[in-house]
């Protein structure tokens, strides 16, 4: 099957490309803004024609975004012409030569009050409860789910929590969480992180190999792809230093302790409901996750 990875040199795009190549039966192609086989932005509807008509893939994964959070809400212009407008082109594109698109989106599309079970808990958010965009980067994500579902009806539209991987997180400064927390550990002894904000942290290469078990199957829609569980930053925090080995001070804060003109939902975990119902559920336990990536950038400590 050819296959045109969209965003192939980001964090989240290497591992997808490394994972479709180990499997074989993909003939990949790759597209970015930089560094990429072909030259394609989301925010230049030419390059997307371009390259989509040029390659003629079957099968399309769009892991570009503008995702700097702070940046999104200062820029919401740039936001959108990535996150919906350029979507939407890159749909429309797809729709033009009956390819399937599968595209990421984020569990930031969700709002400030979570859903709860029958005893009155947060319960992680399902693909059928109500978004609810607290910001323009989360707006703009559900924008281009929205464009995206009427422009392209073969689709697969994946949201993800808490990334992080081994490729650098370049609209972050190029660290991830996980390197930061070890970062900032080494540098000062001494973090605080809050724990007023509850997400599934997922590894970019667990998620990657769901979206290849997904673009194998003929499921189609809207699917939650997390590692299973929930926890606070903080508590991400911590087993990063316990898994690590890393000796260090992790002090308690809450969200009111790092003001910011940006809200973001204080619960965003996800259930990968229509995944496990499904049978296509491959994401492992978070901190089961988080170990085996810290083995594989030599983080990890014997007990």
């Amino acid at each position: 099957m050819r296959a045109l990875i969209v965003g192939s040199t980001g964090q989240l795009g290497t591992d997808v490309d490394r994972v479709f190549e180990a499997d074989g039966s993909f003939e990949l192609h790759r597209a970015a803004r930089h560094g990429a086989d072909h030259v394609l932005d989301l925010a230049a509807p030419r390059t997307i024609e371009t390259v989509v008509e040029g390659v003629r893939p079957e099968l399309v994964i769009n892991t570009a975004a503008a995702h700097n959070v702070p940046a999104c809400e200062g820029a919401p212009a740039e936001a959108y012409a990535v996150n919906a407008t350029g979507v939407a082109a890159l749909a429309e594109s797809c729709a033009r030569i009956g390819a399937r698109l599968i595209h990421v989106s984020t569990d930031y599309v969700f709002g400030a009050t979570p859903p709860v079970d029958s005893s009155g808990t947060p319960r992680p958010w399902r693909e059928d409860d109500p978004p609810a965009p607290l910001n323009v980067y989360a707006a703009s994500k559900l924008a281009g789910e929205h464009l995206l579902a009427a422009a392209c009806p073969d689709h697969a539209i994946v949201r993800s929590s808490g990334l992080y991987g081994e490729a650098p997180c370049l609209a972050k400064g190029g660290r991830n969480f996980v390197q930061l927390m070890l970062h900032l550990a080494a540098e000062r002894g001494e973090v605080k992180v809050v724990t007023d904000e509850t997400l599934t942290p997922t590894a970019t290469a667990d998620l990657a190999e769901q979206i290849r078990v997904l673009a194998t199957s003929d499921a189609r829609g809207v699917f939650h792809a997390t590692c299973q569980g929930v926890c606070s930053w903080n508590e991400f925090a911590a087993a990063i230093f316990e898994e690590s080995r890393t000796e260090v001070s992790l002090l308690p804060a809450t969200s009111a302790d790092f003001p910011s003109p940006v809200r973001r939902p204080a619960y965003s975990a996800l259930e990968n409901a229509r995944l496990r119902e499904l049978g296509l559920d491959r994401l492992p336990d978070w901190r089961e996750s988080l170990r085996g990536y810290l083995e594989a950038i030599g983080a990890a400590k014997a007990a």
